[in-house]
């Protein structure tokens, strides 16, 4: 199944999550997934979506990680074994606010963690497209950053903040990284996403914000932040790297409003007196 998704060109963060999900309901049915019945696995469904064990997002995952094992690896016939999927769940993701960035990025002194934290704030990328980023994908005379083979395996261009430029520089000098722009331990390989996750995690407790916060935050919030400070909706889309402009349009129902602004149109018109 490895073989047949990395042949089929899947991303990194795909594969972990198809292997994940298969791997979570093998241990949950102590059974390997090859063996399991239709009524075993629509079973095992009903009980996890009914017990709030799984979302539908991941009931989705693993009926998509399923149909790549049985059609391509076991050649069996999807169309008698396909099973009913969950509708999709219509929630907002977490947003923070301008000051709460500003202080998960204040109370972050390790300098290679804030430099990658304002990174991800500043340029909207997902953290495997940051993990991934190489010392000549930063264009300082264009001031954008090329991102490689990102989500759908396409490539695009993010804008290159001059104040991340300036803490780049700094970074550079203190940790000089041979291929990857965030390398581990060892050099000329990139960081860790558990380590990534754990410093995002980490800062957000140094700035005393409860909610739950991760890199994705960080890009919903910058992409909510642009359409607040009036970004056309279409740019934010490319950014982004949005195949359509319905993903990217969530971000015109989190902005925040200024009401007081807001002029009726009772006002508008010229009445008789």
């Amino acid at each position: 199944m490895l073989q047949v998704m990395q042949q089929k060109n899947f991303s990194e963060n795909t594969i972990r999550t198809y292997i994940g999900c298969l791997g979570s309901m093998a241990k949950n049915l102590n059974k390997s997934p090859d063996l399991l019945t239709v009524s075993e696995i629509n079973e095992y469904f009903l009980r996890s979506f009914v017990g709030k064990k799984l979302g539908g997002s991941a009931i989705r995952q693993t009926i998509g990680a399923l149909k790549i094992l049985y059609v391509y690896v076991l050649k069996r016939n999807w169309n008698k074994i396909d099973f009913p999927r969950p509708k999709a769940e219509k929630k907002y993701p977490n947003i923070l606010s301008k000051e709460d960035v500003k202080s998960i990025i204040n109370v972050t002194r390790n300098l290679k963690h804030k430099t990658l934290i304002m990174l991800a704030y500043s340029s909207g990328l997902r953290l495997g497209e940051l993990l991934n980023l190489r010392l000549e994908d930063i264009d300082s005379k264009r001031m954008q950053i090329l991102v490689k083979q990102a989500k759908g395996h396409k490539d695009r261009n993010v804008i290159l903040s001059p104040l991340i430029l300036t803490q780049l520089r700094i970074y550079w000098k203190e940790y000089q990284p041979v291929n990857y722009l965030f390398e581990g331990f060892s050099r000329n390989r990139k960081y860790s996403y558990r380590s990534a996750q754990n410093i995002i995690k980490r800062s957000v407790q140094l700035a005393g914000i409860k909610r739950k916060v991760t890199f994705h935050t960080l890009r919903h919030s910058f992409a909510t932040h642009l359409v607040e400070d009036g970004v056309d909706v279409i740019i934010v889309q490319r950014l982004l790297g949005h195949t359509t402009l319905k993903t990217t349009s969530v971000y015109l129902h989190l902005q925040n409003y200024d009401i007081s602004k807001v002029q009726s149109p009772l006002d508008t018109l010229i009445l008789q007196k």
